[in-house]
């Protein structure tokens, strides 16, 4: 069979992240079952236009505003495709009017709130409303998410199909799980893209508020992105340097090391399709202390394998991390149950189930999701 992705970033994209990794997870699934598999993406600085990754032909053509008529002039060219698969980042392709095959949507997370950390009004207005006329457009069209939330909301903009299959990691859960006492000073740690979405302001907010509560903490930040000269700004503002680190990028080796050794992983976004590093961090050992937003309250059980805050502040999340620290036992209890659950989320549990969903929605007997128009 062949299947054709579509997604405005690919794996060797300096602004690649999450999406682009399990992307490419499911894609080389297809791969090594004998499939022909190719990725359409934006191109970029200094990037051949074609490129070979892990089995996946990777095509390059066009710019935010272009690619979309270079996908179609360069599909017309290509022999047919089994199956299209249409990538949702607030702006789909619109494949349905022009593949002529069978397509699938994918997506991570309905952007909703995030248009406002990226765009000023009115622009951020208009890319909310936008999104939610594309997923009532794009209603018969068959969808593909990794979270209960991402799919309550498409069935919210009237999507009538939606498939979840969770997201891998590919992070070996650690072979024992080791003592690790919870006391202060709490060791705490964020592994993100330092972008305006996922608000690590709110993380270092989190350090301030434990100082002010009498509680000692060390904060690692592991990644780099736009925001951090504007965080190491904040830092230095509230007079946090000896308590929190910016590491930069690490090797997986380096970060599984940080995650090993942290008492809890924060994230605190704005939502997620799932959050991949806490699935990570609990392969290690370590559970998850969120805020209550889509995907991250899949991605961490509340009280199970991790926190989850009341609400979306710092003060809400320190509270439960100081609620943590009277309770040894529960705690335990967490990183256990956190690990355990890492265990049924490595990929060579999850693709299987992925590339048998592809391959059925790429047979002539799927339901050929053309939109009438």
């Amino acid at each position: 069979m062949r299947f054709l992705m579509l997604n405005w970033r690919d794996p060797k994209n300096p602004l690649s992240g999450g999406a682009e990794r399990v992307t490419l997870a499911y894609l080389s699934a297809l791969s090594s079952r004998g499939h022909e598999v190719f990725w359409f993406a934006n191109h970029f600085p200094e990037a051949p236009s074609e490129d070979v990754i892990d089995g996946v032909r990777i095509i390059r053509g066009g710019g935010m505003v272009t690619s979309i008529l270079k996908a179609r002039q360069w599909y017309r060219s290509q022999a047919p495709f089994d199956l299209v698969i249409d990538q949702h980042h607030g702006i789909p392709w619109f494949t349905p009017w022009w593949a002529r095959t069978n397509v699938v949507s994918f997506i991570h997370e309905v952007l909703g709130p995030i248009w406002n950390s990226f765009y000023p009004w009115p622009l951020s207005f208009i890319g909310r409303q936008q999104e939610r006329w594309t997923h009532w457009l794009y209603r018969n069209v068959p969808f593909w998410t990794a979270c209960e939330s991402t799919e309550q909301t498409l069935r919210q903009h009237g999507v009538k199909d939606v498939t979840i299959i969770r997201y891998g990691v590919a992070t070996e859960a650690l072979l024992t799980l080791e003592a690790k006492k919870l006391a202060a000073p709490l060791r705490l740690i964020v592994v993100s893209r330092l972008a305006p979405n996922k608000r690590i302001d709110h993380a270092i907010r989190v350090v301030e508020e434990l100082r002010k509560r009498g509680v000692p903490a060390h904060l690692d930040i592991i990644g780099g992105g736009e925001c951090r000269t504007k965080l190491e700004a904040q830092v230095a503002t509230l007079k946090l340097g000896s308590s929190i680190t910016f590491l930069g990028s690490l090797s997986e080796t380096e970060k599984d090391e940080r995650l090993r050794a942290a008492h809890f992983i924060l994230h605190t976004s704005q939502r997620e399709g799932w959050g991949l590093n806490i699935i990570e961090a609990n392969a290690m050992g370590t559970p998850g202390a969120v805020y209550p937003v889509p995907g991250l309250i899949e991605s961490t059980l509340d009280n199970k394998t991790g926190l989850v805050s009341r609400n979306e502040s710092p003060r809400s999340l320190a509270n439960r991390l100081i609620e943590s620290l009277e309770n040894a036992e529960g705690y335990s209890a967490l990183r256990t149950q956190a690990w355990d659950r890492s265990k049924t989320m490595h990929w060579n549990m999850i693709l299987p189930k992925a590339a048998d969903w592809l391959e059925s929605m790429a047979r002539p007997s799927a339901s050929n999701p053309r939109v009438s128009r």
